[in-house]
């Protein structure tokens, strides 16, 4: 059966090697099979939920294709555009808000989080990210959707705006319930100076993650620095449950090989972390250093990067208007 993928990632600029671990690496997997048609969407407006410079965010959204296509995503073979290029997707969100119900939207535990204590100060868009994220699934009639356990929730609450619009407007199956695409492993990448916390480019020290436009240098004085404790390398997987940086570097060695955790456990096991860190680097820098030679050329080629996006644009915009156009008959607009 053909899938119909759709995934977002955020212009915030710096992606690091958690978001190609955990994201694009398996959307190149999936931009290479031919039974897939893949819609890859640079989601600047949810980027604004927090406050963006404008040309920032403008250099980012171009810099984030950069990187998608220096992964490996062909885009002659996928759609990638950005989404406030889409009007459909603003529009779209503000029918389905109409639909979603507070109570779902409460429960949506990755906004307790970001918002912290002082919620009351948090922004509305912050609070309805998720709509507009089901109306960017539900647009393109996505049949899965690649996500981490932490969207893993905001997927769920997709699939029941997209039952409740079918069940309110009597059109079975015309808003289609998309299923999950999790990754089993290493869909979470931790900080190497913290293995309990995910690796984030919101993190004040450098350190604490490997940008995908990384220097070898940085690469290897970054694996060098990153936290370990003073024990041999463990034999089995249950050792590892109260050991998180051995566990977060260990898994990080098994991606980028395509291992599983047992067979590197196998490899290194009683070894010391410094052999082990060696390994890491070496492999690190075989993938990610030509990634980031190609991100800094394509980053001088704006009219290359630009046209991706228009080329997408037009491609995106057919679609999700005339799905669109279907959803104001169905609502009673036309």
């Amino acid at each position: 059966m053909n899938k119909k993928i759709f995934s977002g990632v955020q212009p915030t600029g710096n992606l690091h090697l958690g978001n190609y671990l955990g994201a694009i690496k398996n959307f190149v997997e999936l931009n290479k099979d031919e039974n897939n048609n893949c819609v890859f969407c640079v989601v600047d407006l949810h980027a604004i939920t927090v406050k963006q410079d404008p040309k920032e965010l403008r250099d980012n959204i171009r810099e984030t294709v950069a990187t998608f296509v220096a992964c490996g995503i062909n885009p002659e073979k996928s759609i990638i555009f950005n989404q406030s290029t889409v009007p459909a997707h603003s529009e779209a969100a503000w029918i389905l808000s109409c639909v979603a119900r507070m109570g779902w939207l409460n429960r949506m535990t990755q906004f307790k989080e970001k918002a912290g204590k002082d919620k009351e100060k948090a922004s509305i868009g912050l609070y309805s990210y998720p709509v507009l994220m089901a109306a960017d699934i539900l647009l393109y009639d996505a049949t899965h959707v690649p996500v981490g356990e932490d969207q893993k929730q905001h997927l769920e609450l997709c699939r029941d705006i997209a039952q409740k619009f079918n069940n309110d407007y009597s059109v079975e199956d015309f808003l289609k319930v998309p299923d999950p695409l999790i990754q089993k492993e290493f869909s979470r990448i931790m900080s190497l100076k913290d293995g309990t916390k995910k690796m984030s480019k919101s993190e004040l020290s450098d350190l604490s993650r490997i940008n995908l436009t990384d220097s070898e240098d940085l690469i290897v004085n970054k694996i060098k620095k990153a936290k370990t404790d003073p024990l041999p390398l463990p034999s089995d997987l249950k050792k590892l449950e109260t050991r998180p940086e051995a566990k977060n570097l260990l898994g990080i060695y098994s991606s980028l090989n395509n291992f599983t955790l047992d067979q590197t456990i196998n490899e290194f096991s009683g070894k010391n972390f410094s052999e082990f860190k060696e390994k890491l680097s070496q492999v690190l820098v075989e993938k990610i250093n030509p990634i980031a030679n190609e991100i800094k050329k394509l980053n001088k080629e704006n009219e290359y990067l630009d046209k991706i996006l228009i080329d997408g644009q037009k491609k995106a915009n057919e679609y999700a208007s005339n799905k669109l156009k279907k959803i104001h008959e169905i609502v009673g607009f036309l």
